[in-house]
């Protein structure tokens, strides 16, 4: 018997929490393809209560696609720094960046320690017309400049110079994509990984890059979450950014994260201005 899930939005423009499945049971491919179509057309969903093992956590992930990476994120009580503390997507300065990332909580503080998602493609509607005409015919450097690791150390590294970013070599992704699944256009571009659009050097970037970083996240974009232990947060990598808020110092977190393989970033087509899109009877 095919089960269904429940699906209520965490916030207008993206996330939402799914409901009514044990993830320690088996179901059909109709469930997990529900899950799917859920995970693509809110940006981020919600799981709680979900008590998995190790492998019970693996075999849940592989019903997505192919595992890239495994690993448990942990902050002990004297540790300061927080991973992923600033707005970002996951490796996008690999030429073929997860398509999602799924995270389980094992223990968390009392309190603090959400994380932050902001949705792409309700940013990118947002734009105006001639906006979103102009970014969808480029390109943009994405690069490790700060050479971020998956580590808690007490300082962050200096910002790179100008010259550092300008230097830096990585993979081309299209400023606009778009989501197969749904058919959405989306920005894409983060705070953490694009350096520098094509053909411009850094410091002519910047102003359109900054515009950019602030309009995403605005909070109307974004959707915020509350862990406890068994909760689940499962995003597409294509179109939202995250960001882990680092308020619960004296305090431990342990989470375990599961990237899913991804492939190079579908552009999208040409975008249309709200009145070219309508439909004129003949």
């Amino acid at each position: 018997m095919t089960v269904l899930p429940e699906v209520r939005r965490t916030g207008g423009l993206i996330g939402a929490e799914i409901r009514g499945l044990d993830l320690t049971r088996e179901y059909p491919d109709e469930t997990y393809q529900a899950v799917r179509q859920a995970w693509a057309e809110h940006g981020v969903i919600f799981f709680r209560g979900q008590h998995l093992t190790a492998g019970q956590r693996e075999g849940f992930a592989r019903r997505f696609g192919e595992i890239r990476t495994m690993q448990q994120l942990r902050k002990e009580p004297g540790q300061t720094k927080n991973v992923g503390e600033s707005w970002h997507v996951d490796m996008t300065c690999f030429g073929e960046p997860p398509v999602a990332t799924m995270l389980f909580a094992e223990e968390c503080p009392p309190y603090g320690g959400d994380t932050l998602w902001a949705g792409m493609g309700a940013a990118f509607e947002d734009l105006s017309g001639g906006l979103r005409s102009t970014l969808a015919g480029m390109r943009a450097v994405h690069a490790n400049v700060r050479k971020l690791g998956l580590s808690y150390e007490q300082t962050s590294p200096p910002e790179p110079s100008i010259a550092e970013y300008d230097a830096a070599e990585g993979p081309l992704h299209p400023v606009v994509t778009m989501i197969p699944e749904t058919g959405r256009s989306v920005l894409y571009v983060n705070p953490e990984y694009t350096t520098r659009f094509e053909g411009w050097t850094r410091r002519e970037s910047l102003p359109l890059l900054r515009y950019l970083f602030e309009h995403g996240s605005k909070p109307e974009f974004v959707t915020r979450f509350r862990w406890e232990p068994g909760s689940i947060a499962f995003w597409d990598n294509r179109q939202v950014w995250h960001l882990a808020v680092n308020d619960y110092h004296g305090m431990r977190r342990v989470m375990n994260r599961i990237l899913l393989a991804g492939t190079k970033p579908v552009p999208a087509e040409a975008v249309q201005h709200p009145a070219e899109a309508v439909q004129h009877p003949t």
